[in-house]
């Protein structure tokens, strides 16, 4: 197998957290000798299948990672959002027989949380990087 292409898709909502979730997925991949093929920043978590989807359907890349923070407001919004997201990232996934891991955190979460889950970036790349390989 040569070089695992990988891509990112993230939230630009809460971007104070984002941003530092992608630079640990970009220092992550390349220690791993992972190629980021493309990186997509979306509005928010809400938009991300669409942008999956595009990524997903690039024959070069063969995994996408997924990365935002839902923090919880006033409302129980941020469950809505995540439930909805993730239900349709799973059937992305599925429907293209290639893995999108899940490297958003929440709901339910503060900011100050959703700062100390920055690190899960990480995982994600490697949940990726694993599943591509479990799956060649």
């Amino acid at each position: 197998m040569g070089k695992i292409k990988i891509g990112i898709v993230a939230s630009e909502f809460n971007y104070d957290v984002t941003y530092m979730m992608v630079e640990r997925a970009k220092t992550h991949a390349e220690f791993l000798g992972v190629e980021i093929k493309n990186i997509l920043l979306v509005p928010g978590v809400f938009d991300m299948p669409l942008a999956v989807a595009k990524l997903l359907k690039d024959s070069e890349i063969q995994g996408v990672v997924t990365l935002g923070a839902v923090i919880h407001g006033e409302t129980q919004h941020d469950e809505l959002i995540i439930n909805q997201s993730v239900r349709k990232l799973l059937d992305l996934a599925v429907d293209y027989g290639k893995p999108v891991a899940l490297g958003i955190t929440g709901p339910g979460e503060n900011r100050l949380q959703a700062q100390d889950r920055i690190e899960n970036a990480k995982q994600a790349v490697e949940a990726v990087v694993k599943m591509v390989k479990a799956l060649s």
